[in-house]
């Protein structure tokens, strides 16, 4: 790994890329996984079946571009989002970390900042340094909170150009509520900042959790952001997308690849949209899954986080590596955040979650996890 480093350096890298470690989570071939949050329902049979058809007449076209306004994936996506959304107010890109990057590259750059609150997504200090733009770590309350003043405050004092509100957070599964969102964007009226409220989990919030996108009317500098990684099973297709005012569209316009959505994501995408219904209903065991495991870690005496994701962040514990090589060890792998005290575990299925519970009530019985 050294001499990896050491031939890296020699290159003409851009000074602030040095030193960064490429995002990424272990990888390993264990029996459960449970570490990145994907939807590990899999995709219903007869959702495989209407892709695979989808895709193959799309095969056929292959030797021509795709349609570079993805206009048709486009219509589908707002009618689902609903809010009196069209398409003109949408965008997508192979996932919402490529539609954040482009967020970036038209709003950010040399001599621009970013404001986020961590513990957050590890990728926002990651798409800002590829796109030369500074990263300002702001300060959240005890327990992680993100209230609508101290938010407020620390934009009006930092006057980011742009801010990340991730809601659910990652890592903790948390919720923010649209008080927030109002307070921080109307505090970056003086430095006109882009606000992003990354909706990467919010299918599975609790019901009656309002979205951000009810806020868009009126707020030109706002951005939901949403994915088909999670709620959809899509993580291998690659697909996320956002929404705003038209004229946030056609910004990202100017930095887009020229036909970056391919035929088949763009086939794949609709298909699975015609399809919802189908994935929606493992959303809701999901969902039971999750909040099976607060119940369960709460009577282990460990304190997960109130989770509106598919994910649990939990602490309690005195030595969070230790139990996390124990249920390797077990066969199940989790997220080793780097929070001490803490760890975090995707809500997979009955079966998944009924290993990584009984696993983890094994090895706490003979290393007690303490309060941290």
């Amino acid at each position: 790994m050294n001499d990896q480093l050491d031939r890296l350096n020699r290159l003409p890298l851009r000074s602030n890329l040095r030193g960064i470690t490429p995002y990424g989570a272990p990888q390993l071939d264990v029996p459960i996984l449970l570490n990145v949050n994907e939807n590990t329902h899999g995709v219903p049979a007869d959702v495989t079946a209407a892709i695979t058809k989808a895709v193959a007449e799309a095969a056929a076209g292959l030797n021509r571009y795709p349609d570079r306004e993805f206009t048709e994936l486009r219509k589908a996506l707002a009618e689902y989002l609903g809010h009196g959304l069209d398409e003109a107010n949408v965008w997508a890109a192979n996932g919402s970390n490529e539609v954040l990057q482009q967020i970036l590259q038209a709003f950010g750059g040399p001599g621009r900042t970013a404001l986020g609150f961590p513990p957050t997504y590890s990728m926002y200090p990651l798409l800002a340094s590829g796109t030369d733009t500074g990263y300002i770590k702001g300060e959240r309350e005890d327990g992680y909170g993100l209230s609508a003043e101290s938010a407020a405050r620390q934009v009006r004092e930092l006057k980011p150009n742009i801010v990340f509100l991730c809601s659910p957070n990652n890592p903790t599964g948390t919720g923010l509520g649209l008080d927030v969102v109002e307070a921080v964007y109307d505090a970056g009226a003086e430095s006109q900042a882009i606000v992003i409220v990354d909706e990467a989990y919010h299918e599975f919030a609790h019901d009656g959790t309002p979205s951000a996108l009810t806020l868009l009317p009126g707020r030109e500098r706002l951005i939901v952001s949403r994915t088909m990684s999670k709620a959809f099973a899509l993580a291998g297709a690659r697909l996320g997308y956002m929404a705003a005012a038209p004229e946030v569209t056609d910004a990202l316009r100017l930095v887009r690849l020229p036909y970056h959505l391919s035929a088949i994501t763009q086939a794949t995408a609709l298909a699975a949209l015609q399809h919802r219904e189908a994935l929606m209903a493992d959303v809701e065991d999901i969902k039971k899954q999750r909040d099976r495991i607060v119940s369960e870690l709460t009577r282990m005496g460990l304190k997960p986080a109130a989770s509106d994701s598919n994910y649990v962040f939990f602490g309690g514990l005195e030595n969070p590596h230790q139990v996390w090589q124990g249920l390797l060890d077990a066969g199940v792998l989790i997220r080793d955040v780097g929070i001490p005290g803490h760890l975090r575990v995707t809500a997979g299925t009955e079966t998944e979650t009924t290993a990584f519970l009984t696993s983890l009530e094994s090895i706490l019985a003979s290393q007690p996890a303490l309060p941290a």
